[in-house]
């Protein structure tokens, strides 16, 4: 077959790049690997055994708990669906699920010890930033591909992955620079930000900041506000925010942001008095469930991805029919996807020879939307371009998706999310 190894082989293997967080992303240093986690392995690259073996590393517990139901969903659905169509090398893929926690937890390191041991080609995770620099290098240096649907720290691009990073989800450079604009285009030109310690808070408030101030709007107070998110209050912080009397605020946060705006509300900056713009780490219906009715109403905030279509939806209720927030389901099913179409183009399962093909199915071929209707067309020797649930994808070199969507969405009276989304594409330069 045409494959685009011939092409591909040699750029990949020899770029150490890589990607970004869920759901979030972060900080302006490129982080060192974290040997007191576990970040060192001296595990051997994997070699192909015939069998394609899928991991998850997704939130079943932690402050990212919220977004693990749709994130395993996306990678049930993926697996369940590719079996049907008759598998990866002539063999169903093997799925073992596991746990991320988050990155006060030590819970990744463990989950990541028995995936590798259970030799997982593939190891779908983590939803964040924070997570996913404590285990990047023990999974790269195993030689397994380690496939974030959620990440967005830009530090990732250029992170010394062995080639083995790649995500589904836009770098916070593109998040950033659509929720500025549309704070700009709403007519708040002084924005406030409050956002959580970590590289996650971090990078996106960077990022906001920068589109902000660049367009001639301006931040008061003069620089982002941090708290930390383990913190039993965060009453001074909002007291900081409050007297600066910014025209909007941002809040960049996880679970504990439903207790942030309790104590905005309580100080008289509550979303009802100063606009609130949210982010990917905190927008959901969750976070209602913990405020007073109509506090969100109003609200808007941004999350990367395409929409979920009704179709798509009705796949993963059969999965999970407990679903009700989709958030990087999409991704978490195109990573298992594009990933399946790799090892097919590899002719391996081995994760180096799938990293190679992992850009070449995503751009410059043969356009297709299913994995049967991609298989088709490498059985013909075509090159293909997986567009997928998600998006376009379009990997780059490094990993990255280099052309996404971010959606606006707005809160509704009952404090959940209406229909009405403000889908927004981007592009990202490689």
């Amino acid at each position: 077959m045409t494959m685009r190894s011939k092409r591909f082989t040699g750029a990949a293997l020899c770029v150490a790049a890589s990607l970004t967080l869920a759901a979030c992303g972060g900080g302006d240093e490129t982080p060192e690997p974290d040997t007191a986690t576990g970040g060192e392995s001296s595990a051997p690259a994997a070699e192909g055994d015939g069998t394609l073996t899928v991991g998850s590393l997704l939130p079943q517990t932690g402050n990212l708990a919220f977004l693990g139901p749709p994130e395993f969903a996306g990678v049930e659905l993926a697996v369940q669906e590719v079996n049907e169509a008759g598998g990866v090398l002539e063999q169903p893929i093997t799925y073992i699920e596991g746990d991320s926690g988050d990155a006060q937890q030590d819970v990744a390191n463990p989950t990541v010890d028995r995936l590798l041991a259970a030799d997982a080609d593939v190891i779908v995770g983590a939803a964040s930033s924070g997570v996913s620099f404590t285990v990047i290098d023990k999974i790269t240096q195993a030689g397994a591909i380690q496939y974030s649907p959620a990440n967005t720290s830009p530090d990732f691009t250029d992170y010394e992955d062995n080639g083995l990073y790649f995500r589904t989800a836009p770098s916070d450079v593109l998040q950033g620079r659509i929720l500025g604009e549309t704070m700009l285009a709403d007519g708040c030109t002084e924005v406030g930000i409050l956002a959580l310690q970590d590289p996650y808070g971090e990078g996106l408030a960077s990022n906001i900041s920068e589109t902000v101030t660049g367009a001639g709007g301006a931040l008061t107070p003069e620089a982002a506000i941090f708290y930390d998110p383990a913190a039993s209050n965060f009453d001074a912080q909002v007291n900081e925010l409050r007297s600066a009397n910014p025209g909007c605020v941002v809040l960049i946060g996880f679970e504990e942001s439903a207790r942030v705006i309790q104590s905005m509300v309580a100080a008289g900056i509550g979303p009802q008095e100063v606009p609130l713009y949210l982010v990917d780490g905190n927008l959901g219906n969750a976070l209602g469930e913990d405020l007073p009715a109509g506090v969100l109403e109003g609200t808007r905030g941004s999350l990367p991805g395409a929409e979920a279509t009704p179709e798509f939806r009705e796949r993963l209720l059969t999965v999970d029919p407990e679903l009700t927030d989709y958030s990087y389901a999409a991704e978490s099913y195109d990573a298992v996807i594009t990933s399946a179409l790799a090892a097919v183009a590899a002719e391996s399962d081995a994760g180096e020879a799938v990293a190679a093909e992992l850009p070449g199915v995503t751009r410059d071929g043969e356009k297709c939307m299913t994995f049967e209707e991609c298989i088709a067309l490498l059985e013909e020797g075509e090159d293909i371009d997986y567009d997928g649930i998600s998006g376009p994808i379009e990997l780059s070199e490094a990993g990255d998706p280099t052309s996404a969507v971010v959606g606006i969405y707005t809160y509704g009276p009952d404090n959940t999310l209406t229909a009405e989304v403000d889908y927004q594409p981007g592009e990202l330069e490689e």
